[in-house]
């Protein structure tokens, strides 16, 4: 029987009217295929989201809950990178249509709550830009689950790529593809100390990764470890599968059937 993977895509379609429902959970990861420094792989978003979302599934299955994991998005808006090889990206309108497109077909199931887990910043305006639009023209309950990498020691705030905090998690879930020998430090000092315009800021601004530095680095990886990487994986797995009854119940008020 499909239904006991609890993966979307090995569904029947006999079996999808039975398995789900309208507060069923459906999770979707979304990463990236794009310039992580000489010392990560392409995939490192991918690598990240997809654990993590399997990871958080498995256990809120575990705990009864009705969650259902969908393939991921590997390519997505990382224009970002787009001047350093290797960068696979979709324009904001592709992707908001891709997304859109994917809505109306979970809209023609019966399952109306849609979750992504999302560990590419790049996506994460747009996806909040879809939420709404999912939630206007399909009547889906949206969420985007979306934590930002935590800045290293060493840091000064600005570990946002191929730092502290995505190299430890590499290095927990796969060593074979990090190449510590290779980890530069890549902190902008000379914003650091802004206290209007940066990441997180009152102002925000526009960049490309290899504004900071030729290989697109934005952070310290220096320091990373394995040790660090399973903690930081267990905080995201924790706090996502927390929040996922919320999810499954989730209703301001006038929510329609």
């Amino acid at each position: 029987m499909s239904t006991a993977t609890r993966q979307f895509a090995d569904l029947t379609t006999a079996e999808i009217g039975d398995a789900l429902h309208p507060d069923s959970v459906l999770i979707l990861p979304t990463g990236a295929i794009e310039p992580h420094g000489p010392h990560l792989p392409l995939r490192t978003d991918l690598v990240m989201a997809e654990a993590v979302a399997a990871a958080a599934h498995e256990r809120a299955v575990a705990e009864g809950q009705d969650t259902w994991l969908l393939p991921a998005l590997a390519y997505t808006k990382s224009d970002e990178h787009a001047n350093l090889p290797g960068a696979m990206w979709l324009q904001a309108e592709t992707m908001l249509r891709t997304v859109v497109d994917l809505g109306r077909s979970i809209a023609a199931t019966p399952a109306r709550r849609l979750l992504f887990v999302n560990c590419h910043g790049g996506n994460s305006a747009l996806l909040e830009v879809a939420l709404r639009e999912l939630r206007r023209r399909f009547d889906l309950q949206t969420f985007l689950y979306a934590a930002p990498a935590k800045p290293g020691p060493t840091e000064s705030g600005f570990g946002i790529h191929a730092g502290w905090a995505e190299t430890s998690m590499m290095l927990h879930l796969r060593p074979d593809l990090v190449d510590m020998s290779a980890a530069k430090s890549a902190v902008p000092h000379a914003i650091a100390g802004h206290s209007h315009v940066g990441f997180g800021k009152p102002v925000r601004f526009g960049w490309l990764a290899d504004d900071f530095a030729e290989s697109g680095v934005i952070g310290d990886p220096t320091g990373a470890s394995a040790e660090i990487g399973a903690e930081l994986f267990a905080e995201k797995v924790g706090a996502l599968t927390a929040a996922i009854p919320e999810i499954a119940s989730f209703d301001p008020g006038r929510v329609r059937r």
